[in-house]
């Protein structure tokens, strides 16, 4: 399972998705999009969006923290 989170330090909603994530058992590849101009745009290639958090499971784009979407695209046993 490959799972990257676009995010920004100063981003409540990316430390509640990064912070979940971690909960359920899921390691994440973290890109900070304020550092890393390389990764805010990708992040606005495959999203669309600028805003952050965007979180990408296995190639399924979710945008902010839709614990639903999220849950959906995850396994359910790890």
């Amino acid at each position: 399972m490959n799972i990257k989170v676009y995010s920004t330090p100063t981003c409540p909603y990316c430390k509640m998705a990064k912070q979940y994530l971690a909960s359920k058992g899921f390691t994440y590849e973290d890109l900070d999009v304020s550092q890393d101009r390389g990764a805010l745009e990708e992040m606005v290639r495959i999203s669309g969006q600028m805003g952050v958090p965007v979180i990408v499971i296995d190639g399924e784009v979710v945008v902010g923290f839709d614990r639903a979407r999220i849950d959906s695209l995850l396994p359910r046993n790890i």
